[in-house]
């Protein structure tokens, strides 16, 4: 199987480095491009046998699976790029999110999914979010998952849900890393450890708590209460965090959400345009 990137910015990166470390790929079956293309050639360095082109066009020509990598305002150049040779049994996959499954269908006669990665693939592990055209056949879904599940834990989602699916297995990350600094920065102020310390004992906490809610068999509410004992430490501290984090995350799902929105209307926007020129 030829696998084609176009684009090689951060998520893209993620994605080929995971590929090839985990065993899924090797380099010789990966071709990618960039806009600027020495992002490109870099990965080309580092694995040797990786192709690079020097268009999306070239990438599509030679590919059986295409990973579109890019951000919203770029997918008219590359699909106005691509499209002359696309074929019918390729499939091409987006992994930008207020790009819909119907405006891709719009633009392309192949078969189309969406995939949501995570940072987290580049250490193999996290969950891949999976939404599918009516055209991807279930072979062409498992032959897809099993690719995906070298880096982490394919999982189908409702487009209707992708932007919530999305704040947690995508934006989660960064959200839950934004809390740990701000603990760990607490932490130093407020007692003196050696940041370094506070960093090694937190970062190994969230992987044993994440261990924990997987394959330990808790829930966020089973572990609390697990750890805490009524009217000891930890609960004193729950508490607190009850009542100073009282309605943060619904205002975070509502900001993520209208952002969204603004998204989806900007490439619903580029989508008529891009019907008016033709």
């Amino acid at each position: 199987m030829r696998v084609g990137f176009i684009g090689t910015g951060s998520m893209g990166t993620v994605l080929i480095e995971a590929f090839i470390r985990s065993g899924a790929l090797n380099p010789e079956q990966i071709t990618a491009t960039n806009r600027t293309i020495g992002k490109a050639e870099r990965l080309a360095e580092q694995y040797p046998g990786l192709h690079v082109s020097l268009s999306g066009r070239e990438v599509a020509t030679a590919s059986d699976l295409i990973f579109v990598c890019v951000k919203p305002g770029e997918y008219r150049a590359v699909f106005d790029d691509i499209v002359p040779v696309v074929r019918a049994e390729q499939i091409l996959v987006s992994i930008t999110s207020p790009v819909l499954i119907r405006h891709l269908e719009e633009l392309v006669p192949c078969k189309i999914a969406k995939v949501i990665p995570s940072i987290t693939h580049y250490v193999l592990s996290g969950s891949s979010l999976c939404i599918y055209s009516d055209r991807m056949l279930p072979e062409d879904k498992e032959l897809l998952e099993n690719l995906l599940s070298h880096i982490g834990r394919p999982i189908r989602v409702s487009e209707q849900h992708t932007r919530i699916s999305s704040d947690i297995t995508s934006r989660g990350p960064a959200f839950l890393a934004y809390f740990l600094q701000r603990f760990v920065e607490a932490a130093v102020a407020m007692t003196g450890i050696p940041e370094e310390e506070a960093i090694q004992l937190i970062s190994e906490m969230t992987l044993g708590t994440g261990k924990s809610l997987t394959t330990g068999g808790f829930t966020p509410v089973s572990l609390q209460k697990r750890v805490a004992v009524p009217g000891g430490i930890t609960a004193e501290g729950l508490r607190i965090m009850e009542k100073e984090l009282h309605g943060v995350f619904d205002d975070l799902i509502r900001t993520t959400h209208s952002k969204y929105d603004e998204e989806v209307e900007k490439v619903e926007a580029r989508m008529l345009e891009a019907k008016s020129d033709g």
